[in-house]
């Protein structure tokens, strides 16, 4: 083979080549140290004679560097496509799958944007919490029966995972003076058996208003609020009677169930306890009972999202099943 032939296949073998795999094998054919083609030439020239070595040797030489930089040019480019991915427009294109926010979290933002509509503030607290804000600020002295109802799961003697959040009643009260009104969302622990209405852990939101004049008139009136904000104007509401050691007259709010194909449909079902702040309560974050009064309350987002969704059982919001998180 003339070295115009060579030069000839080794320009197209390297133009042609597709990849970096191919364009080193066509470096090895031609310019490889045992069996290149080029370099078998430049090794024969020794045994040319001298006038021939004369003219082959500078050719040889100069065909050797324009296949190098041939060879350096095109790794260039393919190293450049391959850095830009490639389009095929006439692909179908792929749907982005939309995340989906959790029931409780749908409730959670309603509540918050309802309350805060009524200009209520919204604040957190603590999950472990001491026995003295879960139960003994709240007026429910150790030996109280009403501890039973609130069996809870204890770090050590005075720590404890809280049962509701109610003890950041007593916090805010510690450090805000009146007049204010908040609400408290957060998780709250229970140790009872699970079933379709109840479960060790579940989300409540406890509220607050506390001034100089407030009264049950003024808790019925954002009560009925809310609960016509959440479920719609037609939604039927009334008070009981109850008891809760921390309020002061008690009571108990019931709406009634409007759905057709609900099984308690035209039923009515307990969704807060409330009450007026218990005068103990007041006195042990030193606030004088005879100048400012308030109500308090607390719901279960479980419960309320339950009502809104249909959903018939509590264990589905913490099943983790995505069937049931994607219909939301």
């Amino acid at each position: 083979m003339t070295l115009a032939e060579l030069k000839e296949s080794a320009i197209s073998d390297i133009k042609n080549a597709k990849d970096a795999k191919e364009l080193e094998a066509a470096k090895v054919k031609y310019l490889g140290r045992k069996e290149g083609q080029l370099t078998n030439i430049l090794k024969s020239l020794k045994n040319l004679p001298e006038e021939e070595k004369r003219k082959v040797g500078p050719e040889a030489n100069a065909l050797r560097q324009e296949l190098e930089a041939a060879l350096d040019k095109k790794l260039k480019e393919l190293a450049k496509k391959s850095s830009v991915p490639s389009i095929d427009v006439t692909r179908p294109g792929v749907k982005v799958r939309a995340g989906h926010l959790h029931p409780l979290t749908l409730m959670e933002n309603d509540i918050k944007t309802i309350f805060a509509g009524l200009n209520f503030s919204i604040v957190e607290g603590p999950e472990v919490e001491t026995e003295h804000y879960n139960f003994e600020a709240l007026n429910i002295p150790a030996n109280h029966p009403v501890k039973d109802m609130w069996d809870t799961f204890w770090i050590d003697a005075q720590h404890l995972l809280r049962t509701h959040t109610s003890p950041m009643q007593i916090r805010y009260m510690e450090t805000h003076k009146p007049p204010f009104q908040i609400i408290v969302p957060g998780r709250v622990f229970r140790f009872e058996a699970t079933d379709a209405s109840h479960e060790i852990n579940f989300y409540q939101v406890e509220g607050l208003m506390i001034g100089e004049k407030v009264n049950l008139a003024n808790f019925k009136y954002i009560i009925s609020e809310f609960f016509r904000q959440l479920f719609g104007v037609n939604t039927e509401i009334r008070f009981r009677p109850s008891y809760f050691p921390f309020v002061e007259p008690g009571l108990e709010v019931d709406i009634k169930i409007q759905d057709p194909g609900s099984p308690l449909h035209n039923h009515w079902l307990e969704v807060m306890g409330a009450g007026m702040v218990h005068p103990k309560v007041l006195d042990g974050v030193k606030l004088n009972p005879k100048e400012f009064q308030g109500f308090a309350f607390g719901l279960g987002l479980e419960r309320l999202a339950m009502i809104k969704y249909k959903i018939p059982d509590i264990r589905l919001f913490y099943s983790g099943d995505l069937r049931f998180i994607n219909q939301f």
